[in-house]
């Protein structure tokens, strides 16, 4: 490792620069969020991330060069902002261990599931954003839909704004109930593409183009028309319309989708993870709680 690199691992605890933004995890999201804010100019020694995995820690330390410790320290306290990034199910565990060693900072949390109201009584604050991302944060094409409870100041959001427009766009909303929303498009959307782009990619191999030569054109085609729906504001009818010539082929391939009703399941699979959503945000509250068992996947 290098000398930056060493350093923050073996930073004191009596540290004298207190530290500004502190993610408590250390895993995709995170380091993905991080990287985005140091190529936007934040400074690394101004981050901090607590990570138990000692090889996490070193990576995290050797291409960031942020403060990565393994547990929560006093050092925190004058932290301005703290993201909450582990999973669901450990959430409740680190606010119990790392709530002593903060002050009263912004909390961000992009633990998925977890009901803002609940959030905040763990906390003992309500100076509480919640955040629902998606994978694409990993390139900085994300999407995020955020909501803030009451006590969250105007400067507070321009602050979260400022965090999140490092990852791709952002969406605030009203309650977590239009947050399960997002989860539903936004959050699982990428799995549907994902899906589309895998019944393409064999539909051209069975046309005889390998795979390599199959990935590159559905990709492609993929890119070019969301490129050409950027370009303009027309309804995306329109557009699929003046691809369609009467009797031509993508008039014959278009009544094949329709007559598998492909629009009726796409609506009817956002409705299951919308109902998904709202079911799994109850159960990890109250299982986290101790009252229920904890469900197995968000």
């Amino acid at each position: 490792m290098n000398n930056a690199t060493t350093r923050a691992a073996t930073v004191p605890e009596s540290i004298p620069a207190a530290p500004k933004l502190v993610f408590v995890g250390g895993g995709q999201m995170a380091s993905a969020l991080a990287g985005a804010l140091i190529q936007k100019g934040w400074a690394p020694a101004s981050i901090w991330m607590i990570e138990p995995v000692l090889a996490q820690r070193e990576r995290l330390q050797e291409s960031l060069g942020v403060h990565a410790i393994s547990a929560p320290m006093q050092t925190l306290r004058d932290a301005n902002v703290v993201v909450w990034a582990v999973k669901p199910q450990v959430l409740h565990d680190a606010v119990r261990q790392t709530l002593p060693h903060l002050g009263q900072p912004l909390h961000i949390s992009i633990a998925a599931g977890i009901r803002t109201h609940d959030i905040a009584r763990w906390l003992q604050s309500r100076r509480v954003v919640r955040v629902m991302p998606n994978t694409a944060v990993l390139v900085g094409a994300g999407v995020s839909g955020v909501v803030a409870l009451d006590d969250v100041t105007e400067d507070d959001r321009k602050r979260v704004a400022a965090i999140l427009a490092a990852t791709g766009t952002s969406l605030w909303v009203e309650s977590d109930e239009r947050l399960d929303a997002i989860t539903a498009l936004s959050g699982s959307g990428p799995a549907y593409v994902f899906h589309f782009l895998e019944s393409f990619q064999q539909a051209a191999e069975d046309l005889g183009f390998d795979a390599a030569q199959a990935r590159a054109l559905v990709l492609a085609t993929m890119a070019g028309a969301v490129a050409q729906a950027q370009a303009g504001n027309a309804p995306f009818a329109t557009l699929r319309q003046n691809v369609t010539s009467k009797r031509g082929t993508t008039e014959a391939a278009l009544a094949v989708l329709d007559g598998a009703n492909t629009r009726g399941a796409l609506g009817q699979a956002v409705q299951a993870a919308y109902r998904r959503a709202g079911e799994l945000s109850s159960d990890f509250g109250l299982a986290l709680d101790g009252r229920v068992p904890a469900p197995a996947s968000i």
